[in-house]
């Protein structure tokens, strides 16, 4: 089937080379790229959400902010 798309320069730049490279088309190119784009999706809808365990606990420590990576380190270096 014929179609038309608008693809960005340098996609379409970095697309051909690849092309020229593999020794194949631009077109098997792109439908290669769409083929494995729709696999990954079709294969990360039928995985089974991953179900991590947790423990009991109080929660954070007063003062503690989990933005402050720095200040994390300290707290859990400074931990008996």
């Amino acid at each position: 089937m014929r179609t038309t798309i608008n693809l960005d320069d340098e996609v379409l730049k970095q697309a051909k080379l690849l092309a020229r490279q593999s020794g194949t088309t631009l077109t098997a190119v792109i439908e290669d790229a769409l083929r494995e784009r729709i696999a990954r999706r079709h294969a990360s809808a039928s995985q089974a959400p991953v179900r991590l365990p947790t423990v009991a606990g109080h929660g954070l420590l007063p003062g503690v902010d989990l933005d402050d990576s720095g200040a994390l380190r300290e707290l859990m270096d400074a931990a008996p």
